[in-house]
C-alpha cells in the first residue's frame, strides 16, 4: 500500500453532472473525472503556492509589528500611552478604503500587473518601516502599507473564482489563512531568530525583525508579474484541450454564463443593494475581531500567562497558529465535499467563544494557554469559510467581486477597533478583550446560523417551483442570466 498522501483535489472534487458535451466525457451528462482531477492538480501547482505566499508576506508584513513590541520598538520611538495601538489600527483606515476599488479594477488592470504592484509597493513600505524614527514616521508607513495590501485578499479571492468551481473554492481561499497561520508561526521564529541581531551595526532587534521580514516580499512581487495567469483563457500552463475543459466546468455551474464573467454595471448595482451581502459583512466584522485581536497580540497575551522570556513567548505562539491550519485545512475539506458552509462556520465559532470564555475565568496559566488552543481552532474556520461561502453564491463577475470587497472591507473595519481592546494597562488578564471578542463571535455564529437556515428555505422553495412565476415567458438565454436571482439556482448552505 502506497504511503503517499492524496492530493486535496482528490478529496474534495467528487465528479459532478454536467450539462455540456465535450472530449472529455464518459457521455453526454459526464466528466472524464481523471481529465478533470488532473486539470485541477496543474491549477494548484500553479496557482497555489503563488497566493499562498503573496498573503503569507502580506500578513506577516501588517502582524509583525506585535513580534516587533518585544524587542524594543516602544521605547526606541518613545510611545506613550495608546500611541502602539493607534500604529496598529491605522493601517485598517487605508487598508479598507482600498479594498472595494482594488476589486474593481482588477480586471481593467490585468491581475498578474495589479497584484505584481501592490505587492512590490508594499515589501517597499513594510522595509522601509524598519528606519522609522518616530511615532509619525511610523503613522506613515502604516497608512501606505493599508493603502497598497487592502486590495491583495479581495482580489485574490476573486482570482480563485476564475478558475476553480464553488465545490472547489473553501479548501483554496482556506490555503490563505493557512498562510496566515503559517505568518503567525514562521513570524515567532523569525522574531525569535532575528532578536539576537540585537545590535548589529548598531540597529535593535525590532528594526531588524521589520526590514528583514520586508524584503522578501519585494522579490515576490515582481515575480509575481511573471508567475499569475489572468485568466484560464491565457494561462500559458493550460494546453487547449485543457482551456476548452475550463470553460465547460465554469458553464456546468448554474448562472456563469460567457456575458456573465464580464464587468457589468448592474451587478455592482445589485450587490450593493442586495441584504444578504450586508449580513454577510455583518458576520464577518465579528469573526474579523477575533483574528486581528489574536493575530496581533498573542503574543502579548501569551507573555502575560506567565513567566516567560521573550524568546519563550515566540515559541509558544507557533503550536496554537499550527492547530489553527490544521483545523482549517480539514474542516475546508470535508466543506468543500458536502457543500456546508454555514455548519461548520457555527460550530467552530462556538469553539472558539468557549475559548474566550476559559480565558476570561479565574484558571491557572495552563488551563488559559489550553483557551488559547481552543480560540486558534474556531479562528480561521469561522474567518474563513464565510470568504467562500458568499462568493460561491455569486454567479456573477460583478456581483462576486462587489459581495467580496464589501464583506471584506467591512470585515476588515474591526481591525480598526480590536488593538484598543487590548491596552497595556488591562495586561496580563485583558479581561474586556477576550469578553468583547467572545460576543462578537457569538453574534456572528448566529447570524451564520440564521444565513444558512435562510437559505435553505429559498433552495426549498425553489426546488419546488414556488417561484417559477418570476421566470414565465422568459427565453432560457435571459434566465441563465438572472444569476443567483434566477428561480433554477440553488446556494450553498
Amino acid at each position: 500500500m502506497s504511503g503517499k498522501a492524496p492530493h486535496a483535489s482528490e478529496l474534495t472534487e467528487p465528479p459532478i453532472p454536467d450539462e455540456s458535451v465535450s472530449k472529455y466525457a464518459v457521455d453526454p451528462l459526464e466528466f472524464d473525472p481523471v481529465a478533470e482531477r488532473k486539470l485541477v492538480r496543474k491549477l494548484d501547482y500553479h496557482i497555489v503556492p503563488v497566493i499562498m505566499l503573496l498573503y503569507l508576506f502580506s500578513f506577516l508584513d501588517r502582524v509583525n509589528i506585535g513580534n516587533a513590541r518585544l524587542y524594543g520598538m516602544e521605547e526606541d520611538l518613545g510611545l506613550r500611552g495608546n500611541q502602539y495601538q493607534t500604529a496598529v489600527s491605522i493601517l485598517f483606515v487605508t487598508y479598507l478604503l482600498s479594498e472595494l476599488p482594488s476589486n474593481l479594477v482588477l480586471k481593467k488592470f490585468r491581475p498578474s500587473r495589479w497584484i505584481s504592484f501592490i505587492t512590490t509597493a508594499w515589501g517597499i513600505i513594510a522595509t522601509l518601516q524598519g528606519l522609522t524614527q518616530s511615532f509619525a514616521g511610523l503613522i506613515v508607513c502604516r497608512l501606505l502599507l493599508g493603502l497598497v495590501e487592502g486590495g491583495l485578499f479581495p482580489g485574490a479571492a476573486v482570482y480563485l473564482t476564475f478558475f476553480y468551481t464553488k465545490r472547489e473554492l473553501a479548501l483554496r481561499i482556506g490555503y490563505l489563512f493557512v498562510s496566515a497561520a503559517i505568518a503567525g508561526a514562521v513570524g515567532g521564529l523569525l522574531g525569535y531568530g532575528l532578536g539576537f541581531m540585537d545590535g548589529v551595526s548598531g540597529q535593535r532587534g525590532w528594526r531588524w525583525i521589520l526590514i528583514i521580514e520586508g524584503l522578501p516580499s519585494v522579490v515576490l512581487g515582481i515575480a509575481t508579474w511573471f508567475l499569475l495567469a489572468d485568466n484560464p483563457e491565457t494561462a500559458p500552463y493550460l494546453s487547449p484541450d485543457e482551456k476548452e475543459l475550463m470553460r465547460l466546468r465554469r458553464a456546468r455551474q448554474a448562472g456563469q454564463t460567457e456575458s456573465a464573467q464580464r464587468f457589468h454595471r448592474k451587478d455592482v448595482y445589485a450587490g450593493l443593494k442586495d441584504w444578504k451581502v450586508y449580513a454577510f459583512c455583518a458576520g464577518q466584522f465579528g469573526t474579523d475581531t477575533m483574528l486581528y485581536g489574536y493575530s496581533t497580540f498573542l503574543p502579548t497575551i501569551i507573555k502575560g500567562l506567565g513567566k516567560w522570556t521573550t524568546a519563550q513567548t515566540q515559541a509558544l505562539t507557533i503550536p496554537c497558529y499550527s492547530v489553527g491550519a490544521l483545523s482549517y485545512v480539514v474542516i475546508a475539506s470535508l466543506s468543500d465535499r458536502q457543500q456546508r458552509r454555514g455548519l461548520y462556520t457555527v460550530i467552530f465559532g462556538a469553539i472558539s467563544v468557549i475559548g474566550y470564555g476559559v480565558l476570561i475565568s479565574n484558571s491557572s496559566t495552563g488551563v488559559h494557554y489550553l483557551g488559547c488552543f481552543l480560540v486558534a481552532m474556531g479562528l480561521y474556520v469561522c474567518c474563513g469559510l464565510p470568504l467562500a461561502w458568499l462568493p460561491s453564491n455569486q454567479p456573477r463577475y460583478g456581483k462576486r467581486t462587489t459581495a467580496t470587497g464589501l464583506q471584506l472591507t467591512i470585515g476588515n473595519s474591526s481591525g480598526i477597533m480590536a488593538p484598543f481592546l487590548y491596552p497595556t494597562s488591562e495586561g496580563p488578564r485583558f479581561v474586556k478583550g477576550h469578553a468583547v471578542s467572545l460576543a462578537l463571535v457569538g453574534m456572528s455564529s448566529i447570524l451564520f446560523a440564521f444565513m444558512s437556515w435562510y437559505l435553505s428555505q429559498k433552495n426549498r422553495r425553489r426546488e419546488r417551483g414556488e417561484e417559477d412565476e418570476k421566470v414565465a415567458n422568459m427565453p432560457e438565454s435571459e434566465i441563465d442570466e438572472l444569476g443567483d436571482a434566477s428561480p433554477r439556482y440553488i446556494f450553498t448552505i
